[in-house]
């Protein structure tokens, strides 16, 4: 159980996919602008990306593996993604089509999202089980969640403060983005 929380702590704090890996930055800067749709985004990559750990950890483990066929493990792992977000936007267009237009074009973009598929592989690389790889998965979405949700705060009340021309638009989000990496390297102390 300890080893499972160090993985949870270390993946959404510590080496969060965002602000320390720099991985999955085109849905980060791209939906980060009104709190509703960073959370609608954080949802949905919280269910791509647990499920996405659940289906690529056994896939590999118990398919792959098992035919020696681990080079094909990208191939696979890509394929298992889109599947999984063709069901997310399904549902979302169904359900709550409000969120579905907010996210517009980012939402297919969690198919590309290459925190997606590094999690997978790195589950993989770090020689996770089924269970590690799914907690590693939702806690490194909950790390995007909480990072999404933040820059999109920021970003609405930046709004209102009076910026230079010069940084005006995404050099300030930029800006605020490594100013957020630098406050998570923060936690590197707790594991």
């Amino acid at each position: 159980m300890r080893e499972l929380l160090m993985i949870a702590v270390g993946a959404a704090l510590v080496n969060n996919v965002v602000l320390s890996q720099f991985l999955g930055l085109c849905a980060f800067l791209g939906v980060s602008k009104k709190m509703n749709t960073a959370a609608g985004m954080g949802g949905a990559v919280i269910f791509v990306l647990t499920l996405s750990s659940l289906c690529t950890s056994l896939i590999y483990k118990f398919v792959l593996v098992k035919c020696g066929a681990e080079y094909l493990q990208t191939i696979v792992f890509i394929l298992v993604i889109a599947a999984l977000v063709q069901l997310v936007e399904m549902f979302l267009k169904k359900t709550i089509p409000s969120l579905y237009r907010a996210l517009g074009v980012y939402l297919p973009l969690i198919t590309t999202n290459c925190a997606v598929l590094g999690v997978a592989i790195i589950n993989v690389q770090s020689g996770y089980s089924v269970l590690e790889g799914v907690v590693n998965g939702f806690a490194t979405a909950l790390g995007f969640t909480i990072a999404i949700v933040l820059m999109a705060g920021l970003r609405e009340k930046m709004e209102y403060n009076d910026v230079p021309k010069a940084f005006q638009g995404m050099p300030i989000v930029l800006l605020t983005a490594m100013l957020m990496s630098i406050a998570f390297f923060g936690f590197s102390g707790i594991i």
